[in-house]
């Protein structure tokens, strides 16, 4: 953590109160990866800042840094996203998986970047679109690939051959021929890795295109499951709030 008073553009990861009036809020931070912080009094009806320490808002924040947790000094809105999430089942889910899964990538470096403007635009693309899940799914492939591990999707991840190919499997890394294909691949239509690919891309207009077709729903479907299995495959630990949204 940096030394003295810095300051920062964050979202809330999540918070827990601490003593009788203040709150300790974990944040992500662009420049400084995750950080745990103490508002102080915020729990108090005339708070300055407390309804802003909030998931689902893009804030900046000032901070002084200590030996264990900083401690928030101002907070200001730069944008708030929460008003069409909150209410709506999916895009509350879906956000809630991006927010834990940021959280689980930055865990371990000083700052991710270009992870954290992932993670704001998936918030703010969620707050319109039609298609959340898709949007949740883009977010998690392109977040995969920042991270170095995310699926090959069209050339086979164990041989390169060129595809399109028709099945896929984590461990191996994504697509795969049928010469690699090993006996627990899911079988897959070249159009589920091509939406796949186009979510990774962020090219949402096509996206959006393939998901209005008659088949749309059902590629959505297994394009959810094989980024979720791949992202699940990769990580120590599962991402709880993905379970949760999944079983719902």
């Amino acid at each position: 953590m940096r030394r003295g008073s810095f300051r920062e553009k964050a979202v809330v990861v999540r918070t827990h109160d601490f003593g009788e009036a203040d709150r300790i809020i974990v944040l992500l931070t662009r420049g400084s990866g995750l950080v745990r912080a103490v508002a102080k009094g915020v729990r108090r009806a005339k708070s300055r800042f407390g309804s802003r320490l909030q998931p689902f808002v893009l804030l900046d924040v000032t901070m002084y840094a200590g030996k264990n947790l900083a401690t928030i000094t101002t907070a200001d809105t730069v944008r708030y996203f929460a008003g069409p999430l909150i209410d709506d089942w999916d895009r509350y889910s879906a956000a809630a998986v991006i927010l834990e899964t940021a959280e689980q990538f930055t865990r371990h470096v000083d700052t991710n970047e270009e992870l954290f403007d992932a993670v704001v635009d998936a918030l703010d693309w969620l707050g319109e679109t039609p298609y959340p899940t898709a949007t949740l799914d883009g977010f998690l492939l392109q977040a995969m690939e920042l991270e170095g591990f995310a699926p090959s999707l069209f050339d086979c991840a164990a041989c390169q051959k060129p595809g399109p190919h028709h099945a896929f499997n984590p461990a191996v890394g994504g697509a795969v021929c049928y010469e690699c294909r090993p006996s627990q691949s899911y079988s897959v239509p070249e159009e589920t890795l091509h939406l796949m690919w186009l979510l990774l891309k962020s090219h949402r207009a096509a996206a959006a295109e393939l998901l209005l077709s008659p088949e749309g729903p059902v590629l959505a479907e297994r394009a959810h499951r094989l980024v979720t299995a791949h992202l699940q495959w990769h990580l120590d630990s599962g991402i709880r709030s993905l379970r949760i949204m999944d079983q719902h």
